[in-house]
């Protein structure tokens, strides 16, 4: 059952003779869900291919919060994209650690919800969808978009308003950080990072997280956002980043052959490439021969139980 409820009310045309409409439709949704939701969120945004959305969006906006008699547990969350909203819901929602959330919306918007949700959201999260029981005319979706498909010009849309609004976002904990050590030659760009400068808001990731996973609540887009803002500071191309597979075993890619499927080590001799190990409790390593003009990362398996204290961060 739900933990949380989204009312998606962002691209519908109301004016004030929408007030009744809009209170029977809140009135409703608290009495399907009341019994598990405590948290109810209504999104209103100006909608990806609305016209003219600013001053109309600002206008529904005012027009919802002063609604004279807004159920208990109602909340307005409005910003000026869908990515921006749907990010500020998440940090609301991760705040309570909820997981399980209903989203009411059209049907017709369907579609296009889930890709921001895909993009924006983890498999920790359970969605599930239902039609918004409200009637307030038209909306300002195109007639010509079919039902529960996306095109390639909307999923890029949606791809850039989460690109432009995750870039928009000041670093957390203080400024990027790079350490570097003179052990290694000059030959080779190298660099420790910290847990600063990025913008994971989750207090276990600390910032700066570089690895994205199904079972974290941090999703690929703000990873690929930190690695985006580390690749601007350290001078490499980001499309040619390259990390372990983490197995805690003893594998090896040698760049050039074939990948195997996990390990715990690079080396390369490839000029342009960026290679890395990440680290938590375990021990990331950097190998350099000036020589061979060859380098590697490993991931070494130290646990704190054997080194207390001992943290080096992500490479």
């Amino acid at each position: 059952m739900a933990e949380a409820v989204l009312i998606d009310f962002f691209g519908l045309k109301l004016n004030s003779q929408s007030n009744c409409a809009l209170l029977k439709t809140l009135n409703a949704v608290q009495y399907l869900h009341a019994t598990n939701a405590k948290f109810f969120y209504i999104m209103h945004c100006c909608n990806l291919r609305c016209e003219n959305g600013g001053e109309h969006g600002d206008s529904e906006l005012e027009m919802i919060s002063s609604l004279p008699a807004l159920p208990v547990g109602f909340e307005v969350v409005s910003n000026s994209s869908m990515a921006a909203t749907l990010y500020i819901i998440k940090q609301k929602l991760d705040e309570e650690n909820l997981s399980s959330i209903t989203i009411m919306t059209t049907l017709q918007k369907k579609a296009l919800m889930k890709v921001f949700i895909d993009q924006l959201f983890t498999d920790v999260y359970h969605f599930e969808f239902e039609d918004l029981p409200l009637d307030l005319g038209e909306s300002h979706i195109k007639e010509s978009i079919e039902l529960n498909t996306v095109t390639n010009q909307e999923l890029e849309e949606i791809q850039n308003d989460i690109k432009t609004y995750l870039r928009s976002l000041p670093g957390l904990k203080g400024e990027l950080t790079i350490l570097t050590s003179s052990l290694i030659p000059d030959t080779f760009i190298h660099g420790f990072t910290t847990r600063t400068g990025g913008i994971s808001y989750l207090p276990t990731l600390s910032s700066f997280n570089l690895f994205s996973s199904t079972k974290r609540r941090d999703p690929k887009a703000v990873v690929q956002e930190n690695l985006r803002r580390l690749a601007q500071a350290a001078g490499f191309d980001s499309e040619k980043f390259h990390r372990i597979k983490t197995d805690h075993a003893n594998g090896v890619w040698i760049m050039g052959k074939k990948e195997p499927d996990s390990y715990d080590g690079i080396t390369t001799n490839q000029r342009g490439a960026t290679i890395a190990a990440l680290g938590a409790d375990c021990l990331p390593l950097v190998f350099a021969d000036p020589v061979k003009k060859a380098c590697g990362v490993a991931h070494s398996g130290t646990c704190r139980n054997c080194l207390p204290g001992l943290f080096p961060g992500h490479l």
